[in-house]
């Protein structure tokens, strides 16, 4: 009986093996860093203008004529169980960290900043969703978005 060892593999196969590796690895990691540090590094700002959401993948600008103020409003998800994330369509799911866009529990598409649910910001647009944060000061950022997109108010002399 003879035995015939394998041929050892060239070096050229295993170094570029150990390259697309590492590339992967170094994708995963900056993608799972900036999402992470999306989760601490999120703004809202509220200028006349409109609401800018700034930092991780989903910022956006949404103009005050958008807005519907008149329904802004602080919401305790734990209490209002139509307004909970159900559905992640195209977002981050990540303990104490949601965003990107959801479909709520009563079918509402949403586009969610949530860190803390019990201190959220629901804020409806005429722009077919709604948007759901929560700011460290949720009772000041729904006056700020009340003062640019005030309720509406019955017309006194209708015509």
């Amino acid at each position: 009986m003879q035995t015939f060892p394998i041929a050892p593999a060239g070096a050229r196969p295993m170094w570029a093996l150990a390259i697309v590796l590492a590339a992967v690895i170094v994708s995963v990691g900056l993608v799972l860093f900036f999402l992470l540090r999306g989760g601490s590094a999120s703004r809202f700002e509220v200028s006349p203008a409109g609401i800018r959401l700034g930092g991780g993948l989903y910022g956006r600008f949404i103009p005050a004529a958008q807005i519907r103020g008149d329904s802004a409003r602080r919401v305790d998800l734990r209490e209002e169980a139509g307004l909970r994330p159900r559905w992640r369509t195209f977002g981050i799911g990540l303990p104490g960290y949601q965003a990107g866009w959801f479909r709520l529990r009563d079918g509402e598409k949403a586009l969610l900043y949530l860190t803390d649910r019990t201190r959220a910001v629901y804020v409806p647009t005429t722009a077919g969703y709604a948007l759901l944060v929560s700011p460290q000061d949720p009772d000041a950022f729904v006056a700020a978005v009340q003062a640019i997109a005030p309720p509406k108010r019955p017309d006194a002399n209708p015509r």
